[in-house]
């Protein structure tokens, strides 16, 4: 038998640890059911719930939820739509996402997979520096696929910031003037 202070009360039967519970206007809550004998603690039970609840809650806030992201390609993307979904992959990295490529073949696309897999190659060259392969690109069917994940201590993206410093600073439908 624990107090409600943490100082032990000794061994006693249920009915007197009862007794002393409701004398100090507590519970009696058993927390070691398969000790022998069974421990059990006098206090506050819905305070206790309570604080659970509060430090499970702190738990949550303080995680970080990831999931995974899908950039397809296929083995003929332009090259404006590549530069556009490899931006995407680096940003997605750049938030703490994975990211999952794929290189979608079609029809007589898979007489010549050696095309998706340089595109998927490319790719992963490209953003080395944002990204750890997780997952080296495989076959599965029609679709070649690999898994990224953001590489620790990696550069952040390059982002809005960074693009209309390098415009000088002028927006889009603005002319420079001098």
């Amino acid at each position: 038998m624990i107090d409600d202070q943490g100082g032990q009360l000794g061994v006693m039967q249920p009915f007197e640890a009862m007794r002393i519970a409701r004398e100090r206007g507590l519970d009696l809550v058993e927390i070691s059911p398969t000790a022998n004998p069974p421990v059990c603690k006098i206090m506050d039970y819905g305070r206790f719930l309570y604080q659970e609840n509060k430090r499970a809650h702190e738990a949550r806030k303080h995680q970080k939820s990831l999931s995974v992201k899908e950039v397809k390609f296929r083995p003929a993307t332009a090259e404006h739509d590549y530069q556009v979904r490899k931006n995407a992959i680096i940003r997605f990295l750049g938030e703490g996402h994975k990211v999952k490529a794929m290189v979608f073949h079609r029809g007589r696309e898979m007489a010549h997979q050696e095309v998706g897999r340089a595109k998927m190659q490319r790719l992963l060259k490209e953003i080395n520096d944002y990204a750890q392969v997780e997952q080296f690109p495989r076959m599965e069917a029609n679709i070649l696929l690999a898994l990224l994940a953001p590489k620790k201590g990696a550069p952040k993206p390059p982002g809005k910031e960074a693009a209309a410093a390098k415009d000088g600073g002028v927006s889009s439908g603005q002319e420079a003037k001098g």
